[in-house]
């Protein structure tokens, strides 16, 4: 561990390298990022020695997808999990800077709304803190949902720009790139992944938070003279459309424009974290993925990812070859479900219009999961067609995203023991008495 002379040093090198500025003129922002990239220096070989580690005893790890993660400031926690807070806080106060002053210049990441986010990034910290090989996967807002000011005793929105500096705690992978494939007219998206170390306390073990960006695809290729007189602007309208995708949480879906960009942005978060997974564990551990489930497992925080289970589907049938019986077998003993919403009125669906132009092929793996589910539905219940009914996929003309999680997972469980009890008595009811070993409380 560093001397606090050595804490001093260090910091007044850093400062001069990284803001071009003396200490007495440095503002709490500079003070805050030059303490914040040592920090980064210290986590490094942690963190590498971690993934070396779980790869070289082929560990078993768990994702955890989230449409919401609620980090907090990471600077403070950084340092009471390395266990060096209390000997850079005497550093900084013996060079005359006031170390609460400094940690408030870190800007909060924007990327959740509350509770759902909350959780994940709990799970996150005690997996790292058990020294458990549990990674997140999220998406990158740039906006995240909005900042709030009270203006005249009126509240007044605004987007939080939380970006408007660089985000210290990032590692942007270009080379880790995925393209995700969506319908005409969005074509082929460009997914680069941004990575936050998630520091364990007193574990030394340093896992992974993977944000999604989403960017067009080869824009400097164009040939922007060859267009026609409108094409530059289509391209650029085009553009700002992908780059919507991950700019908000929570586009407003009272409209078709937002509630198309929602359904957008969880087959993105899904395909992109699935296919970054499946070419680690490639490189890592061989093709075969016969024994996905044996070295990985998929956790989906609420539906907002649950088309992790149909884009797995596709990833096993189309690019791995195997057939519908092996493949589904893999995926309902890869992925589990956590549900947050009891309300009827407030369970995630799409209308199977909606869903069949932006997602064709994803579409067709829906309904051939709901096809199957349904039959075995008539074997138990035979001529009982209200209750199938009401447990299908697909019905109505609309996806019901929590009977999707429900039959492509092996586990359901709520966000408390109440919750769970809730589940089973009431709102998946017909679930639990048709599949009771699924359904368990974890909290």
């Amino acid at each position: 561990m560093l001397t606090k002379e050595q804490c001093k040093a260090a910091f007044q090198e850093r400062l001069l390298a990284l803001a071009g500025t003396s200490l007495d003129e440095s503002s709490s922002y500079d003070q805050y990022a030059t303490l914040a990239s040592l920090i980064r220096d210290h986590i490094g070989q942690c963190w590498m020695d971690t993934t070396q580690r779980y790869d070289a005893q082929k560990q078993k790890q768990v994702y955890y997808f989230s449409i919401e993660f609620l980090l907090g400031r990471l600077l403070d926690s950084n340092l009471r999990n390395l266990g060096i807070r209390e000997v850079w806080v005497e550093s900084l106060a013996e060079l005359g800077i006031d170390y609460t002053e400094l940690a408030n210049a870190e800007q909060d990441a924007s990327l959740d709304n509350g509770g759902l986010g909350r959780l994940a990034a709990c799970f996150l910290d005690s997996l790292a803190s058990l020294g458990l090989p549990g990674h997140g996967c999220g998406i990158r807002y740039t906006y995240g949902l909005f900042d709030q000011t009270i203006v005249d005793g009126v509240q007044v929105k605004k987007p939080d720009i939380w970006l408007k500096d660089l985000d210290i705690w990032e590692y942007r992978k270009t080379s880790k790139a995925v393209f995700v494939q969506f319908g005409p007219p969005l074509g082929t998206i460009k997914a680069v992944p941004c990575d936050i170390p998630i520091i364990g306390f007193g574990s030394q073990t340093v896992n992974t938070l993977r944000l999604w960006s989403a960017e067009v695809r080869d824009e400097f290729s164009i040939n922007y003279s060859s267009l026609p007189s409108d094409g530059c602007h289509k391209l650029l309208e085009y553009k700002n459309w992908v780059e919507a995708i991950s700019q908000i949480l929570y586009p407003d879906d009272r409209y078709e424009k937002g509630h198309r960009l929602r359904l957008v942005q969880e087959y993105f978060l899904a395909s992109a974290g699935l296919q970054s997974i499946i070419r680690h564990i490639k490189c890592k551990q061989g093709s075969n993925l016969t024994l996905l489930a044996d070295q990985i497992a998929i956790h989906i925080n609420d539906t907002h990812p649950a088309l992790v289970i149909p884009e797995l589907m596709r990833i096993l049938m189309d690019e791995e070859g195997m057939g519908w019986d092996d493949a589904w077998q893999i995926t309902t003993r890869t992925i589990s479900y956590t549900n947050h919403v009891i309300l009827p009125e407030a369970l995630e669906k799409w209308t199977v219009v909606q869903f069949q132009s932006l997602l064709p092929r994803i579409y067709e793996i829906v309904h051939e999961i709901n096809e199957r589910f349904c039959a075995e539905l008539w074997q138990r219940y035979p001529g009982d067609w209200n209750k199938i009914g009401a447990m299908a996929v697909i019905a109505d003309g609309f996806i019901n995203m929590v009977h999707l999680a429900v039959v492509g997972s092996y586990s359901v469980n709520g966000v408390a023991e109440l919750h769970s009890h809730i589940l089973e008595n009431d709102l998946l009811k017909l679930f639990y008495q048709f599949t009771p070993h699924k359904f368990n409380n974890v909290s």
